[in-house]
């Protein structure tokens, strides 16, 4: 009779990065590993978009997944103490990588969003940090056209405080609406009730909610994209550019430049919007998957 694979535990704890971080993780150990894969959310995302593509992998590879400093159930410091800019983000995920014992030569790292632009300003300076990186749907230059008008107000003041201002008075009409704005009614997807729960729960953690993290990201990210440009001949790491088609928030051209100057395989997803994860999760996990061939 064949033998069937039970169902892999989803491990879901804490890992502390330093004195003021402890980040909330998720991982699932498969019987046998044929890698690690590591998946890093957007806004106002939090580790649970990951889960069933996680547990979709697990067959094969060790998956990690985390919340962002500012997000779900992670740490918030004050914003003098850890600045939430993308470059203090790349070095959580090393001080991530690094203690939770993941082998580089065999982790490929699936960044999107916010996390797209902090795993590439890190492998810039560590090029061995994974094999590989997929990355998308995020602004790695400072081009006010290709953004949404709400992200690029999020960039100075006093403009980001009336934005900031707006998104903390609006969470049920950011959760009701992000996820699908731009798109046709037919193309619109489901999202479990456990990761909708888990955004609402994460929101808000003592005097910062995940919309400050956000304002505090934004704050310095012309900098951070300012630098990631000037340095991209630098760029070592095996990086493919996954954009989908329809994203409102930042446009396709954005991606396209991207893996143009960068010399990286471009996938553009037709008919799909600025979360190819929720809503193409089978591309994505294929995508994943050919990293390791």
């Amino acid at each position: 009779m064949p033998q069937h694979r039970q169902q892999p535990k989803v491990d879901i704890g804490s890992i502390a990065i330093d004195t003021d971080i402890t980040l909330r993780r998720m991982v699932i150990h498969p019987e046998e590993s044929k890698g690690t894969v590591l998946l890093l959310h957007g806004f106002p995302e939090t580790l649970h978009a990951w889960k069933d593509i996680a547990l979709a992998l697990a067959d094969d590879y060790e998956v990690h997944a985390f919340d962002w400093p500012g997000f779900g159930l992670s740490s918030r410091p004050p914003a003098d103490r850890f600045s939430y800019a993308p470059r203090d983000y790349a070095r959580v995920v090393k001080d991530y990588v690094d203690r939770a014992g993941i082998d580089r030569s065999t982790l490929t790292i699936y960044a999107t969003d916010i996390s797209a632009l902090p795993v590439l300003l890190l492998a810039l300076e560590e090029p061995g940090i994974a094999r590989s990186l997929i990355v998308g749907d995020f602004a790695p230059f400072d081009r006010p056209a290709y953004m949404w008008e709400n992200l690029q107000a999020l960039k100075s003041k006093p403009a980001s405080d009336q934005v900031r201002a707006f998104m903390n008075a609006n969470r049920e009409k950011i959760l009701a609406n992000t996820f699908w704005r731009g798109l046709p009614k037919q193309a619109h997807y489901e999202l479990s009730r456990e990761f909708r729960d888990d955004m609402a729960l994460g929101w808000s953690h003592g005097e910062m909610t995940s919309v400050d993290a956000f304002y505090h990201y934004y704050s310095h990210f012309t900098r951070d994209q300012d630098y990631f440009e000037a340095n991209l001949a630098r760029l070592a790491t095996s990086v493919t550019v996954v954009w989908g088609s329809e994203d409102l928030y930042i446009k396709k051209e954005m991606g396209i430049e991207l893996a143009d100057r960068i010399r990286a395989d471009l996938r553009l997803l037709p008919g799909i919007g600025h979360y190819p994860h929720l809503q193409a999760q089978k591309q994505t996990i294929e995508e994943i998957r050919a990293s390791f061939r």
